[in-house]
């Protein structure tokens, strides 16, 4: 195997080795990427939704590179508490902080040498980016609490499934920081664009479940199986397993038919029709798109009522269609919808609108319900980190 020539058959030698399920193309392209840019040294940026297997990729390139028999250390920066995780990165000194009885070596310490795989990478405080930078440009380090500078000898592969380019603009993310991790870049596709992969991850699934837990396997109609493939998969593989799993378990040594199978999914969630089965969508975005929009269009007839409530002499312009939040351009509203309101008549008592606050508010309480309190499955689905998550609990009072 060459670097510029990888073969069909080392792709699936590398799939074989590591466990991983599937033939799309799409994913076939990655592995092949990541096995590519392996005996390169160069920093990666694996990018894609949560659940979708991210973590299979930095070790394809730490294995396929001439640093695989030195430390592999994975590291998930959104679990790790934003005032320890410079500790937890770079160690420290006795005496640093409070609880600090000994010296610490950190991971980047430890893994001289080797690789290490910083998953949920935008979920790194701005600080603890500075200090990643410079370890990046120039391989030193300092731990806390010290004066003395270390030197590391490291590969940084990171992962995320946030819009990178939307943090760095937000500023929640630096943007040299951004271009030093994202030399190369390598997308995993979603559960919903893999195709016929999603049965093949299923049966699998299911047959380990059955051989671990020594149980008769689980067998799918024709309609469980359009069923799940209809389905859009917020949770990508992740959730996957965990609804064959259920599965499994309460419907051992029987054949799902479609209702049965439907009982497994989240309650009341929807399905894709087959023409936009591979479209990316997020219906809290367009949920939050819709409201503002609902908020907007009041804000507006109001705005008229009042001009006219008040006879300013200036007509008013009405444009062909209303302007919507930005990101919404694709929802546009014709004015004339709303032109049949007579705006010099009494107002209507006003429904309140639910806020944002209280969407997102009810989506955690569902997530969390359907997945039984657990908040690494809920944080899964819902697509943020378990620190997004916990910090939202406790905003929204729900501990």
């Amino acid at each position: 195997m060459t670097i510029a020539n990888i073969s069909e058959s080392d792709v699936q030698q590398a799939k074989q080795r590591l466990g991983i399920v599937g033939a799309s193309p799409a994913l076939t392209l990655a592995v092949a990427r990541a096995m590519r840019v392996a005996p390169i040294d160069l920093s990666v940026l694996i990018i894609g939704e949560s659940g979708t297997g991210k973590e299979f990729f930095p070790k394809i390139i730490h294995q396929y590179s001439a640093r695989k028999h030195a430390k592999y250390i994975a590291v998930n920066c959104g679990a790790i508490p934003e005032g320890t995780i410079d500790s937890e990165l770079f160690g420290h000194e006795k005496g640093a902080f409070t609880g600090a009885l000994a010296s610490r070596k950190g991971y980047f310490e430890e893994a001289d040498g080797g690789t290490i795989f910083l998953d949920e990478v935008a979920e790194l405080p701005l600080t603890t980016q500075a200090r990643l930078l410079r370890v990046l440009e120039s391989g030193e380090f300092i731990k806390v609490g010290s004066s003395q500078v270390q030197r590391t000898n490291i590969r940084v592969v990171a992962a995320t499934n946030v819009d990178m380019v939307r943090a760095v603009a937000e500023g929640r993310f630096r943007e040299d920081l951004y271009y030093r991790l994202s030399t190369v870049q390598i997308s995993i596709p979603p559960l919903r664009e893999r195709g016929g992969d999603l049965l093949l991850l299923a049966r699998k699934f299911a047959a380990d479940f059955a051989e671990r837990y020594r149980m008769p396997p689980i067998s799918l109609s024709d309609g469980a199986r359009a069923l799940l493939q209809r389905y859009r998969w917020p949770g990508n593989v992740r959730q996957l397993k965990n609804v064959i799993e259920q599965a499994a378990l309460f419907e051992a040594g029987s054949e799902l038919t479609t209702e049965a199978m439907g009982r497994y999914l989240p309650a009341g969630s929807a399905v894709m029709s087959p023409a936009i089965a591979t479209e990316s969508h997020s219906y809290e975005r367009e949920r939050e798109m819709l409201l503002g929009m609902i908020m907007r269009l009041q804000s507006d007839i109001r705005e008229m009522r009042e001009r006219m409530d008040g006879r300013r002499p200036e007509a008013t312009r009405v444009d062909d269609f209303v302007e919507v939040p930005r990101g919404a351009s694709q929802l546009p509203v014709k004015i004339d919808e709303v032109a049949h309101i007579d705006l010099s008549a009494p107002p209507a008592r006003e429904e309140p609108t639910a806020s944002l606050d209280d969407t997102e508010r009810r989506a955690i309480i569902n997530a969390l319900e359907r997945n039984l309190g657990r908040r690494k499955a809920a944080a899964a689905e819902l697509g943020i980190s378990e620190r997004t998550l916990y910090r939202k609990i406790k905003e929204y009072g729900l501990e």
